[in-house]
């Protein structure tokens, strides 16, 4: 990891309002995203972190701004962005009728992957699915649902992968296996990453960079070492509870 790929991303005063003359949901967020580099955003419930990555994904078109991703309009060019980018949330619905297998196979088949069989089997594999791949998703604990959800998000081996809350329901010994996988991906792959998570000893040591919103906007941005400096706090908890609470913040 470390960030010292090109440029794939670039968000340049975006906003978003869901209600016209209301509040704003994101407000005027500038900010990139490098090849081979991990990028967590953390924040209250309600910051704009999850309107913030549907804009990325083209399900939400901006108020004002703009989001290039590989230099192509997010809005405009979304079809040719869509097949190289792909994300996972704990709020991802998929079909319960289809066992694992079949779900991962249809989403390889939607994106065309050559050896679509070969390429589900490879991640059963890598995210320990095996020994409920024919299981009914219908049938599955919420930490299965979440491991599925991210080895589809896997199934186009995407250069940009979005994950929401992608720990959130796993248990210590799995997340860290989780965190391992996605580390040698963007290391060996030079894929980029983008994740939200209210875990701050995992965003402290997995993240290369960090934002933190509040309100809207990026309040804080930088590695967790140089926020702690800048703030003055011991942990990125004590940060967090710090930078969310203020009203005025500076951008690092």
């Amino acid at each position: 990891m470390g960030g010292s790929g090109e440029k794939v991303l670039v968000s340049e005063k975006v906003s978003k309002r869901y209600l016209p003359g209301g509040p704003f949901a994101v407000k005027e967020v500038d900010l990139s995203l490098h090849a081979g580099e991990v990028v967590s955003m953390v924040g209250p419930n309600g910051a704009g972190k999850s309107t913030l990555v549907q804009m990325m994904l083209g399900l939400l078109i901006p108020d004002g701004g703009s989001i290039r991703i590989f230099g192509q309009d997010v809005v405009a060019d979304r079809r040719r962005i869509a097949h190289r980018i792909n994300y996972a949330s704990t709020d991802l619905s998929l079909p319960y009728a289809l066992t694992v297998r079949e779900n991962l196979l249809t989403y390889a088949l939607i994106y065309n992957m050559k050896k679509p069989r070969e390429r589900v089997s490879r991640l059963l594999s890598l995210l320990g699915l095996e020994s409920f791949a024919d299981r009914k998703v219908g049938a599955l604990s919420t930490g299965q649902v979440a491991r599925m959800g991210i080895a589809k998000a896997l199934v186009n081996d995407p250069e940009i992968l979005f994950l929401d809350e992608p720990t959130a329901t796993l248990d210590p010994e799995v997340s860290a296996q989780l965190r391992q996988l996605l580390a040698e991906m963007v290391r060996e792959r030079g894929m980029a990453l983008l994740y939200t998570s209210h875990n701050m000893r995992e965003v402290e040591r997995f993240s290369d960079r960090i934002l933190l919103m509040r309100e809207g906007e990026i309040a804080a941005q930088g590695t967790a070492s140089s926020l702690m400096d800048r703030y003055k706090t011991q942990d990125l908890e004590a940060l967090f509870l710090l930078v969310a609470g203020k009203k005025e913040g500076a951008v690092v």
